[in-house]
């Protein structure tokens, strides 16, 4: 290795070794509230909670209305007849699902007051999940919410979702009660 390739390369590791050091010195944990949108948006809970609507490259969550659950005003049609081979429907807004259970509405998430989850409390939240049931102690959560799977997160990640949750736009909401099996 010729002179001018090992000054390049010893000033190549300095470089590196100095960004290394400076980054030493910054934050690298996220904060309850980074950490909690990133557990949201990657846990599916858009995929549900988020009314769908008809995109340009076909149906996706509506954006506008983040977490805000089953849309008060959207009219279910009727439900098919149960088939062999069919455990479940869910309507375009992929909000509602209907199967043995009856039909179940997906909450609202937003931190409203009225309608979503603005009068809960971080111990509410983490005893919905942990119990499967409303705020720890009312109607269970139904299908098709994986509340035994979330249940095995840890407090500090449940923590964090509600934490996050509480950040993001108040939408008024009042979704539907389930309905039970016909």
């Amino acid at each position: 290795m010729n002179t001018i390739a090992k000054l390049f390369l010893v000033a190549a590791v300095a470089a590196s070794t100095l960004a290394a050091v400076s980054l030493l010195g910054r934050r690298t944990e996220p904060t309850p509230v980074e950490r909690g949108r990133y557990l949201v948006h990657t846990t599916g809970c858009n995929d549900c909670h988020t009314p769908w609507h008809m995109g340009p490259q076909g149906p996706e969550p509506d954006m506008s209305r983040l977490l805000s659950g089953h849309p008060a005003d959207f009219e279910l049609a009727p439900l098919p007849p149960a088939s062999p081979g069919w455990m479940m429907h869910a309507a375009p807004t992929n909000t509602a699902w209907a199967g043995p259970w009856g039909v179940s509405f997906t909450a609202n998430l937003t931190p409203d007051k009225a309608t979503g989850l603005g009068t809960w409390t971080v111990d509410e939240f983490v005893a919905a999940i942990r119990t499967g049931r409303h705020q720890g102690r009312g109607r269970q959560i139904l299908p098709p919410m994986p509340a035994p799977a979330y249940a095995q997160m840890t407090d500090a990640d449940l923590q964090a979702m509600f934490a996050y949750l509480q950040t993001i736009p108040a939408i008024a909401n009042k979704v539907p009660e389930p309905l039970p099996p016909q």
